[in-house]
């Protein structure tokens, strides 16, 4: 048994100790907001928070998350209304969206580690998520409008 905390519910799964988190979170939790791209951590489709650090949850074995706060899109902010998700509506970011719950989980790391984040910021961070439509000038417009509608704000996951 595997037990941790998923957007701030106490979880306990009996899966095999190499499954990969993502299956966990989409099988057998039953949140869909996080998305399978390649499997093997290298598109950020499937980025989440595990102890408010963004991890690729495609190749992270559920018995490495042991006792670890997870926190999905979902649970980005209750209500929805988390600043990176209305800036992503705001600005239109996604054009399919399939990649953008990875884009904003990221991202929300990004701005706790800079808070006011140049485009050399973003690049480096957010280097690790594709976006197959190319949607990346609107998705650094995104950060930078959620970056400025957080300063002074509560911190968020």
């Amino acid at each position: 048994m595997h037990t941790f905390t998923v957007n701030g519910k106490a979880v306990a799964v009996d899966v095999d100790p190499d499954t990969p988190l993502l299956w966990v979170i989409r099988d057998d939790i039953g949140l869909k907001g996080t998305k399978f791209g390649c499997g093997i951590g290298m598109c950020g489709a499937c980025t989440v928070h595990v102890d408010g650090r963004a991890i690729r949850s495609c190749i992270t074995p559920v018995a490495n998350v042991a006792n670890a706060a997870i926190t999905t899109i979902e649970g980005l902010a209750a209500d929805g209304q988390h600043p990176l998700q209305k800036a992503w509506i705001a600005t239109q970011a996604p054009q399919c969206g399939y990649c953008q719950s990875g884009q904003i989980m990221q991202a929300a790391t990004l701005i706790k580690d800079y808070p006011e984040p140049s485009d050399a910021n973003i690049d480096a961070v957010m280097s690790g998520n594709l976006c197959r439509c190319m949607a990346y000038v609107r998705i650094r417009k995104a950060i930078k409008l959620a970056a400025e509608d957080m300063k002074g704000a509560t911190p968020h996951a």
